[in-house]
């Protein structure tokens, strides 16, 4: 763990996927173990490199002024277009919207994720200290089902999600209206996540100190506080 402590926040905002909770199995060998039922073989080595490439190519999941069915349908058509795209090199696939449907529907459920050992005991020891907790997450709004049937949706304050909330890491938009929320300075606040990329440029950008959760320890980033698990944060707030 980097040293030195934040002094005195008020909320600490976390991440979900990769920081609170992981799929299961492996994503990619998911991806490629479903669709091969559907035809379609590809290594799944193959489907990981192309997930990386698509998934950091991809627009932003952020739809400002979307809601309700429009916000959901908006969010599995930039699902629908990644996957397509992620095996587009490797030729027709000729069941792909069954495969799509099956695979979105996987995700959407609780039980195709697992919390990290850390995670329920570090969010009730936060919540012991008083602070204000806030999920800020690029993921879709299927992560609030996955929170609640993971049991841990009680220990957040707010939710914030890019699609809906209009932006999406590392744009200080999100976190701004986090800030905004809960009446709070970005120096009062501090952020945990897995990504340099998103997670702590993001908090960087709005002003807020980053927390980088380096949990297979090949993750770096000079202006980040680094930890090897959530239980780390205790000793930071």
């Amino acid at each position: 763990m980097s040293s030195g402590p934040v002094t005195n926040p008020k909320a600490v905002f976390l991440d979900a996927a990769g920081t609170l909770f992981e799929s299961v199995r492996p994503v990619a060998v998911t991806y490629a173990e479903m669709a091969r039922r559907y035809g379609k073989r590809v290594p799944f080595e193959e489907v990981s490199r192309r997930f990386r490439h698509c998934f950091a190519t991809a627009p932003p999941m952020a739809f400002p002024g979307s809601e309700g069915a429009r916000l959901k349908a908006l969010e599995k058509d930039w699902w629908r277009d990644l996957v397509r795209r992620i095996f587009e090199p490797t030729g027709p696939f000729a069941r792909f919207d069954d495969y799509f449907d099956e695979l979105f529907a996987y995700f959407a459920r609780a039980d195709s994720w697992v919390l990290y050992d850390d995670a329920r005991a570090t969010l009730e020891a936060l919540r012991a200290r008083g602070l204000i907790l806030v999920m800020i997450s690029n993921f879709d709004s299927r992560v609030l089902k996955i929170v609640e049937g993971l049991g841990v949706a009680d220990y957040f304050d707010s939710v914030f999600i890019s699609s809906s909330a209009g932006f999406a890491k590392p744009s200080a938009g999100i976190f701004h209206l986090a800030l905004e929320r809960h009446g709070i300075a970005p120096d009062e606040a501090i952020h945990v996540g897995d990504s340099p990329e998103t997670d702590v440029e993001g908090a960087l950008n709005a002003g807020v100190r980053p927390v980088l959760l380096d949990r297979d320890g090949d993750a770096r980033h000079e202006s980040a506080l680094r930890i090897d698990g959530l239980h780390e944060l205790m000793s930071l707030v």
